[in-house]
C-alpha cells in the first residue's frame, strides 16, 4: 500500500523548489529584508525593523556549513510519547548555518550520517526525509546531508 506524503508542519518546507528540489522555507520582511525561519506569517520578529513591511514566502539555500552537531543515544523519557516495545535507533542532530542567509538551522542528518562523518565547517546540503510512518502516512521532514556523500 502506498503511503500519502504529508510534511510534518506545513507551510515549512517544499520538496518542489527551484531547479525542481527540497526546500526549507522561510519569510522575508519588505521593510528591514530579515530573514526568518521557521516561518513567520504575521509580523515581523526584528525589533530594529521600521515596520510597515510585508511577509514574503522565501524558498532557503539549499546548502550550508555544519555550525555544530551532537547524536542521540537514548529514549526520551517522559512525558514524550515512544513505544517502549519499538527498537531504538540513535539519531544524529546537525546545526547548519545556512549560505546565504547566515542563520543556523537545526535538523536531523540523513540516514547513515553519523558524527564520525561530519566536521565543523563541513559543507552540507538540505534533504527530504521521512520522519515517521503509520498506516497510511509518511510524515516528511528535512534531514542534512554532505554535499558529495559521507566524509
Amino acid at each position: 500500500m502506498a503511503r500519502t506524503r504529508t510534511p510534518v508542519v506545513s507551510g515549512w518546507f517544499t520538496e518542489d523548489g527551484p531547479g525542481g528540489g527540497f526546500r526549507l522555507l522561510g519569510t522575508r520582511c519588505s521593510a528591514c529584508t530579515a530573514v526568518f525561519f521557521p516561518r513567520e506569517d504575521a509580523y515581523c520578529r526584528n525589533p530594529h525593523c521600521p515596520g510597515g513591511g510585508e511577509l514574503a514566502e522565501v524558498p532557503l539555500s539549499p546548502r550550508g556549513r555544519v555550525w555544530s552537531y551532537t547524536d542521540g543515544r537514548y529514549r526520551p523519557p517522559a512525558p514524550y510519547v515512544s513505544d517502549p516495545d519499538a527498537p531504538w535507533e540513535p539519531y544524529t542532530l546537525v546545526a547548519v548555518e545556512l549560505e546565504a542567509e547566515g542563520m543556523v538551522v537545526l535538523g536531523q542528518a540523513a540516514p547513515g550520517v553519523g558524527v564520525a562523518d561530519l566536521a565543523v565547517g563541513m559543507e552540507v546540503e538540505v534533504v527530504g526525509g521521512v520522519l515517521n510512518e503509520d498506516a497510511g502516512t509518511a510524515w516528511t521532514t528535512w534531514r542534512f546531508k554532505p554535499v558529495g556523500g559521507v566524509a
